[in-house]
């Protein structure tokens, strides 16, 4: 089998990985298999006797806890962890410290807000879906009853047996931007390869002794222009079994969040109890809309624009400059920009000169566009 590791430029290596982060639908099971048979045998391992395929990562993870069926020991460590620490070790004596860290800067590390991110929220729906914690209860006295102490008790051992089968895991197609690096350092062996043919097919998957589960990818995956999970009107990250991601802008938001942004008003916004969610709806709804509605006062004022702050309770206030475009549009108008500036900044012109990385007193445009 070809490695397709053999250090390629960093440009090259990104792109493809990045497709293959991003790809949706049904995996190739064949060739996920055969190269599963050649992870296996170059880990000096028996190829397995089954493989088991799940329409998501929920489904792996439910028959795993099932606990009626004897899959083997786990042969994680063999089959993927022996392999990155292998490519690793060669490519840091290769290069040295710094070489792999600008390596890794130029690869993995454009990658990882688009692989390791979307991997934790699965992570976290997985464990909130499958072992959910029970809900605070504020009486201390009432906390303490015996029943409530065994409740969380056994939500805490059945969260823990969830976080284990999740150790098992190898992320597939989530672990891009490992290979992204491994494949520019040009340092990774048979065994890396073979981790690398499937991950080209399949979402996560779990490596035994006698079986292997996958994992299909999702059917569906939206994302926003920095490449966050981002969706208003459904799923963000969607499987065949329905599990499914719910995000605005790469934040967790609930399922019936998108009717929650129909409607808004100020109001609405300002009693919001959930901070994280409040910023989306503000967001959402518009900051100059929200300004002009809410009666908002500006706190300062110059020639380079307006500074407001719009004061949201149990979080920071949200501060931003008003200013003009000066150069005008087609039709003769001057576009009007809100740009976010920190919660405390004091004057419109601190707030410009901050979005351009500068002083206020360093601050003096020739002139402003």
């Amino acid at each position: 089998m070809s490695t397709q590791l053999t250090g390629r430029p960093a440009d090259l290596s990104v792109a493809h990985w990045r497709s293959v982060a991003a790809a949706t639908g049904p995996a190739d099971r064949a060739t996920a298999e055969q190269a599963v048979r050649a992870a296996y045998r170059a880990a000096g391992l028996a190829e397995p006797a089954e493989f088991r395929w799940y329409p998501s990562p929920l489904a792996a993870v439910t028959e795993l806890l099932d606990g009626t069926r004897d899959f083997g020991a786990s042969v994680r460590e063999r089959v993927r962890t022996a392999a990155w620490e292998r490519a690793r070790t060669r490519a840091l004596a290769a290069l040295g410290p710094g070489g792999w860290a600008e390596l890794w800067a130029a690869t993995g590390a454009t990658l990882a807000p688009v692989t390791a991110l979307p991997a934790e929220r699965v992570r976290t729906a997985l464990l909130d879906r499958i072992a959910p914690e029970p809900e605070p209860i504020e009486s201390w006295s009432e906390a303490r009853k015996p029943a409530n102490q065994q409740l969380r008790r056994q939500a805490g051992e059945a969260r823990a047996d969830v976080r284990l089968a999740l150790l098992d895991a190898v992320a597939g197609q989530h672990d891009a931007a490992w290979f992204a690096a491994f494949d520019t350092a040009g340092t990774g062996d048979e065994a890396l390869a073979a981790l690398a043919g499937v991950a080209r097919q399949t979402g996560w998957w779990w490596p035994y002794e006698r079986t292997v589960l996958l994992s299909e990818r999702p059917v569906a995956l939206h994302r926003d222009e920095a490449g966050r999970l981002d969706r208003a009107d459904g799923p963000a990250l969607a499987y065949a079994d329905g599990f499914a991601l719910h995000a605005w802008r790469g934040m967790p938001v609930p399922a019936d969040f998108p009717e929650r942004l129909t409607g808004l008003t100020p109001e609405r916004i300002r009693t919001e109890e959930n901070a994280e969610l409040r910023r989306v709806m503000l967001e959402h709804f518009g900051y100059d809309r929200y300004l002009a509605e809410s009666g908002a006062e500006p706190l300062h004022r110059d020639e380079t624009g307006v500074l407001w702050r719009i004061q949201l309770p149990d979080d920071e206030p949200v501060v931003m400059v008003e200013v003009v475009n000066s150069t005008p549009e087609p039709d003769g108008t001057s576009r009007t920009y809100y740009l976010r500036v920190p919660p405390a900044t004091r004057t419109a012109r601190a707030g410009v000169a901050w979005t351009f990385g500068v002083e206020e007193k360093d601050y003096r445009p020739l002139r402003q566009t």
